[in-house]
C-alpha cells in the first residue's frame, strides 16, 4: 500500500478527531486505514437493510458504528438522521474519528450539505481521501461500488483538511460544499494513477461504463 503523502499518518493524526469523508463506493477499503489505536473511529451506516451487513462487517473489524442516514431532504427525520446527526457530533466530542460516505444518497459524486454542517456544529476538520487498488470489480449500481481484490497495488491519497467557520452562512458553506467534492474527485483521480488505472477514476465519477 502507498501513500500519497508518504507522511499522511504524521499530517492527520495533531488534527484528530476529525471527519474523515470518501466516496460511496470505496467504503469497503476504509476499515483497513485503521493502523494505531489512536485512530478510533465510529463510521456512518443506513438503517437499510444491506447497512445490515456493512455494520456487523465493521463491528468484527473494530470499527464502531453509528446508524442513521445521512440523507438531508424530506426523508432525514424518518431514517435516523437527526439521532445519527446529534450522535456524530457526541463521537467526535469524546475523541473519536468519524468516517461517513460523502455522497448525497443515490447520487453518486454528490456532496451533501449535511457534511458540511457536521463540521460547522462540531469544530472538527474534514479530510477528504480515496483509497483504490489496482486489481478489482466495479458493479454498475448507482455508486460504482467498487469491490477490491487481493494481490494488486493499493493507494492511499490525501490532500487537505478542510475547516468549517462555526458561524458560515449558507454561502459560505456552499462554497466549502463544492470544495469538499472537488478535492474527493482530485483525491481519486491521483489514486487510481497511482495503482496505474487511471481510467477506473474516470467511469467512477461518470457513473456509466
Amino acid at each position: 500500500m502507498s501513500f500519497d503523502p508518504p507522511e499522511i499518518y504524521a499530517q492527520v493524526e495533531p488534527q484528530m478527531p476529525a471527519i474523515l469523508v470518501f466516496w460511496h463506493g470505496q467504503h469497503f477499503l476504509t476499515p483497513f486505514i485503521k493502523t494505531k489505536e489512536i485512530h478510533r473511529a465510529k463510521v456512518l451506516i443506513s438503517l437499510h437493510r444491506d447497512g445490515e451487513f456493512n455494520a456487523l462487517a465493521a463491528e468484527r473489524l473494530g470499527i464502531g458504528t453509528i446508524r442513521g442516514s445521512g440523507d438531508h431532504g424530506s426523508a432525514f427525520h424518518r431514517k435516523g438522521g437527526v439521532r445519527a446527526f446529534m450522535e456524530m457530533v457526541r463521537t467526535l466530542e469524546e475523541g473519536y474519528n468519524v468516517a461517513l460516505t460523502a455522497d448525497v444518497p443515490k447520487r453518486a459524486r454528490v456532496v451533501g450539505l449535511g457534511l458540511i454542517k457536521l463540521a460547522r456544529e462540531s469544530g472538527r476538520p474534514i479530510m477528504p481521501f480515496a483509497m483504490a487498488t489496482s486489481r478489482f470489480i466495479q458493479l454498475k449500481n448507482w455508486d460504482r461500488t467498487t469491490i477490491n481484490l487481493p494481490f494488486g497495488r493499493g493507494a492511499v491519497v490525501g490532500i487537505e483538511a478542510i475547516f468549517v467557520p462555526p458561524d458560515a452562512d449558507a454561502e459560505t458553506m456552499e462554497k466549502l460544499r463544492a470544495k469538499v467534492e472537488a478535492t474527493l474527485n482530485e483525491t481519486t483521480d491521483r489514486a487510481y494513477a497511482r495503482v496505474g488505472r487511471p481510467e477506473a477514476a474516470r467511469l467512477e465519477q461518470a457513473g456509466d461504463g
